[in-house]
């Protein structure tokens, strides 16, 4: 309790410590009103503050963006080293996202922010990716895997990837873009802007559809956007609406190894659906006083999410198999029910942030601040009689009713600061960040222990500290970094959904460095080169990896990841004052450590009832598993190395061509590494895949228009991406073309 108030003091006074700044320093005369930057929180600052980032870092600006024709923003990410992504559906609606060798599941390791802000389902309880936003939102993508993510939360582990909105315009513009092709693609996204006075206005509108990578599947989402900023001398309001809808018809389930070989893109679930709603509003201000900014923002946001589906994973033919009127999969579109996941989400919060040079004369800044968030969700498992049935069904019916239904909360309290000390060529960042988390489950169904449900609750106290070392030249950066890897458990994980006991089950630990260097070596190339190093003390990992249930989780124990990483980009003249430019990037990732460190067993079936060599998480019964011990084994799903190489050609502003290819590496996708597949398609090794993008782009002089065409997976390739729910395949080629036009 005692540290709470004092977390929430440290929040409080923070407007106070800019009122006593403001009394040390004059302001400037308030003759002519100048509208200040929109205040939104960015990582990096300017693209010059890499000199002095203490850390790994990559900036995405809307030209690559633009240029290669990005359609999803798995697709964007993987232009950043270190990041490995598997696309699921195609629309980049549930990205998966993992960094350095760490599972990419739902992104849940890794820190996903627009604007400076959390947008995931509840940032402390539930980070997992089931929403996001659309990658056409953003003119620019910052990724830090360094030191400095510890200025944001709560996870510190993977690095932290932070969109940015397109600024307000000083005069009034838009633009419209409108594309389409082949397997039901239409995409329109329309923006227009302007400043009147000290009031800026911004309106965006996204329409994107598509058909998915399975048979008979297809997704819609809509998204809106307004922005308003209203700029003084000394201040600047922000604020921001946003709407966000999507239905999408497409199986959760993977496939069997014997449906992979008769259609590697079968599709039997034809009644599975996934529909989100989004609504989300945030209001900042920004205050400057001499050299010293603070920024406070407050933000709100309900995401609405149901998920209708018959089958969980590959073993369940269907999940309601057990009832007689069902009986299997031959009735699965007539008479077996469905279970729908029906979830409610409220996210609140404040946060003020004070960025300011260092007084008494000291070389460098320093930027503090503290957070106060609000979470709850209402969480609801109806499971219906029929295929198309979107409630619970009768009570008579075996498997109908309502089967879940919980209540979760957490409130997380931070606080922060990072001086950033210079002494001629170099700089020392130190820094520290507290959290103070708080849990609460509710299960409001009957238990064997209680007829009217249990409850409970726990909290944890966290310290995660860091620093970053840079060395600068003109040309060259040398930095090296250390800091604390954290992320909470989420409630399911922590609290018994029977008794309401607290789980043996903590908050993921690690420590992680890295030293490099960036740097140019002629005008139009730059590059960085970095070695990492993640060493958990706990790392949570999927209680069995290749038992689909997408849930179940447990203590890895200790784990390492070591591993290099390599960027490099040339954007040169072909000669002196040539409009002729030669384009040319490599993002690179090389992991030759993602294993187990602690004690660690699985357990392979040998007779009936167990599959025969599939990988169990523990003992049955009876105890004929065999008990194989996986200690040193490569982790799941952290293929070696990972490689985006791209060349290209412009001429001006008028002409733009780019290839790219995208290679992923071989995976094992459980901890024994066993290249044994099984019928259900849950086990088995995940070979590796290269893949071809193409994008051409020609701007028609004097009218503003711009015409475009792109392929994604050129050569059509059959690639495999993921296990843990049956074999799941990746988007086949995809063709495009579409037009846009600025005003």
């Amino acid at each position: 309790m005692f540290m709470r108030r004092r977390l929430v003091a440290v929040v409080l006074a923070l407007p106070l410590f800019v009122s006593a700044l403001h009394s040390q320093v004059t302001p400037a005369r308030d003759t002519a009103p100048r509208p200040q930057p929109l205040p939104t929180v960015r990582i990096i600052n300017r693209p010059s503050d890499l000199k002095r980032l203490g850390g790994s870092a990559t900036i995405l600006d809307s030209t690559q963006l633009t240029a290669a024709r990005v359609f999803t923003v798995e697709e964007a990410l993987r232009k950043v080293p270190g990041i490995h992504t598997r696309i699921e559906d195609g629309l980049g609606l549930r990205p998966h996202i993992g960094m350095r060798g760490l599972d990419p599941l739902r992104s849940r390791k890794v820190l996903l922010l627009e604007d400076g802000i959390p947008f995931v389902l509840a940032p402390y309880g539930d980070a997992d990716s089931y929403y996001h936003p659309p990658i056409d939102r953003f003119s620019q993508v910052e990724v830090v895997k360094g030191a400095g993510q510890i200025l944001y939360g709560p996870s510190t582990i993977g690095g932290v990837i932070n969109y940015i909105s397109a600024p307000i315009p000083a005069r009034a513009a838009g633009s419209l873009q409108l594309a389409g092709g082949p397997a039901g693609i239409l995409t329109g996204v329309g923006r227009w802007g302007m400043t009147v006075g000290k009031l800026g206005l911004a309106v965006d509108a996204i329409r994107k559809q598509s058909d998915l990578a399975r048979d008979s599947s297809n997704g819609r989402i809509s998204d809106f956007t307004l922005r308003a900023q209203y700029a003084l001398a000394a201040h600047a309001f922000t604020f921001k609406l946003n709407a966000h809808d999507e239905n999408t018809r497409a199986p959760y389930t993977g496939l069997t190894e014997a449906e992979w070989a008769a259609n590697p893109r079968f599709n039997p679930f034809l009644n599975d659906r996934f529909t989100t709603r989004r609504y989300g509003a945030s209001l900042a201000h920004l205050l400057r006083v001499g050299g010293a900014e603070l920024t406070t923002t407050g933000y709100t946001y309900q995401i609405q999410r149901e998920n209708w589906r018959q089958s969980g994973n590959s073993a369940q033919r269907p999940n309601d198999r057990s009832d007689p009127s069902c009986g299997g999969i031959q009735n699965l579109l007539t008479t077996c029910g469905n279970e729908g996941r029906v979830r409610n989400y409220n996210v609140s919060a404040i946060e003020e942030r004070v960025r300011a040079p260092l007084p008494f004369g000291v070389g460098g800044d320093i930027e503090f601040g503290g957070r106060l968030l609000w979470e709850r969700q209402d969480r609801l498992q109806l499971n219906a009689a029929t295929p198309t049935g979107r409630a619970a069904g009768p009570s008579t019916n075996p498997n109908s009713g309502l089967v879940e239904n919980n209540v979760r909360r957490g409130m997380g309290a931070s606080a922060f600061v990072q001086p950033r000390l210079v002494f001629g060529a170099w700089s020392v960042t130190p820094g520290v960040r507290i959290e103070r988390v708080s849990i609460y489950r509710q299960n409001l169904l009957p238990t064997p222990a209680s007829p009217n449900g249990v409850s409970g609750d726990t909290a944890l106290l966290v310290v995660i500290p860091g620093v970053g070392v840079t060395w600068t030249r003109p040309q060259l950066t040398l930095f090296a970094g250390l800091h604390r890897g954290f992320a909470p458990p989420r409630p399911e994980d922590i609290i018994n959904n029977t008794t309401g006991g607290t789980a043996t089950l903590g908050p993921e630990l690690s420590w992680n460095s890295e030293v490099g260097a960036r740097g140019r070596i002629a005008d139009g190339l730059s590059w960085e080169a970095t070695a990492f190093r993640m060493d958990f003390e706990n790392q949570i990992v999927p209680q069995s990896t290749a038992g689909g249930t997408g849930t179940a989780v447990t203590n890895a124990g200790r784990t390492l990841h070591q591993g290099g990483e390599l960027s490099v980009t040339l954007d040169r003249a072909a000669r002196p004052r040539s409009l002729h430019r030669v384009l040319a990037s490599v993002a690179a990732t090389w992991l030759p450590v993602a294993r187990y460190v602690g004690p660690r067993v699985a357990f392979v079936g040998t007779v009936t009832p167990d599959t025969r060599n599939k990988v169990y998480p523990d003992q049955n019964g009876i105890g004929t598993r065999t008990r194989v011990v996986t200690t040193d084994n490569r982790l799941p799903y952290a293929p070696r190395s990972l490689l985006t190489a791209s060349a290209g050609y412009s001429y001006g502003t008028r002409v733009d061509v780019r290839l790219e290819g995208v290679y992923t590496g071989r995976q094992f996708t459980d901890p024994v590494n066993t290249s044994v597949v099984v019928p259900d398609g849950q086990q088995g090794p995940i070979g590796d895949a290269l893949i071809y993008n193409v994008s051409a782009n020609y701007s028609i002089p004097g009218v503003g228009a711009a015409l475009f065409i792109t392929a994604k997976n050129l050569t059509d390739r059959l690639v495999l991406v993921d296990r843990s729910r049956g074999l799941m395949p990746a988007m086949g080629r995809v063709v495009y073309a579409g037009v846009r036009w600025g005003w």
